[in-house]
């Protein structure tokens, strides 16, 4: 009987991940849907405003209330954990594919690693760490070379601007961890309240509102989608998924969100995969494993000491 609660456990917990993966991983595909009749800004608000409300409901119906951090730290985190990176990918997605856009997001990993001394005390980067990043450095080359040999085109600054996207993400991680001290469901409602305001506020100056149209009901669907379960929901799964089984089991989402998003963007967009997109594929997914590993063992040397005393 407990063996079978056990496996039980276990399944949902692959579930959760695998539907974690999937959302995410998705997420290339309703941006590229919406960046085609939308600007960019735009599509980066109503996401932001989708997912809060999404994640206002949740807190909501669990009884969650923000009771540690203020407003105006969620203001700086939201800028780099949200709103920079909603403007860039989705402005980037005009002019690369989704697999490219996914891979380049695959790079979060190892930007957090390289940032994480910086930010956060204690961290330090190993000889393994150096050494994912590394080989993820490379995957990023093999990505864009194909754009560098054409020169600065605007694929290019599309990509280089998913990755600066990706970038800052990582860095709003790092100051969740540091600065927000809040139920993590909390802190991903508030982020995004905050996204909110800031994109609402900067649109008028950033594109012309009064030029725009009605957008289609499937643009219209592809935001509301994006926000509501790519953005608000898969925090909420992700944050279960923490819960059920652990960080480290969490974080093979990062295998997945490349994953599926290079294959649902060739399943649904039609989009050819390049040889290099694969190649690029393999080493950034193999930077975070070998990532995972340096850190499994890392834990497991600190943990012996305290066993054998």
């Amino acid at each position: 009987m407990r063996g079978r609660i056990t496996s039980e456990i276990k399944m949902r917990s692959y579930l959760l991940l695998l539907a974690i993966g999937l959302l995410w991983g998705s997420q290339f595909i309703f941006m590229h849907q919406a960046v085609a009749e939308l600007p960019p800004i735009m599509v980066a608000a109503i996401r932001a405003l989708c997912g809060s409300l999404t994640l206002g409901l949740l807190c909501l119906f669990m009884r969650l209330k923000s009771e540690h951090t203020p407003w105006r730290t969620y203001m700086w985190i939201a800028l780099l954990d949200a709103t920079i990176p909603f403007i860039m990918v989705a402005w980037g997605q005009q002019y690369v594919d989704s697999a490219i856009a996914a891979v380049v997001m695959g790079c979060i990993p190892f930007v957090t690693i390289l940032m994480a001394p910086l930010l956060v005390y204690g961290e330090k980067i190993t000889k393994g760490g150096l050494l994912s990043v590394v080989i993820g450095f490379i995957g990023v080359l093999v990505l864009f070379w194909p754009k560098l040999s054409n020169g600065m085109d605007a694929g290019l600054l599309g990509a280089v601007a998913i990755l600066f996207g990706a970038s800052c993400f990582a860095i709003g991680l790092l100051m969740i961890k540091r600065f927000a001290k809040d139920h993590p469901v909390v802190v991903a409602r508030n982020i995004l309240i905050s996204s909110a305001v800031q994109l609402l506020l900067a649109a008028p100056f950033v594109t012309d509102l009064s030029a725009l149209t009605v957008p289609s009901t499937q643009t219209i669907s592809a935001v509301v989608v994006l926000g509501v379960f790519c953005t608000g929901l898969v925090y909420f799964l992700y944050m279960a998924l923490i819960q059920k089984a652990g960080p480290t089991f969490a974080s093979f989402s990062n295998y997945l969100v490349p994953l599926f998003g290079v294959m649902l963007g060739a399943l649904f967009l039609g989009e050819q995969i390049q040889s290099t997109t694969g190649v690029a594929l393999a080493l950034i997914l193999g930077s975070v494993a070998l990532n995972q590993w340096a850190q499994q063992r890392r834990a497991q040397r600190e943990a012996t000491p305290c066993q054998a005393s």
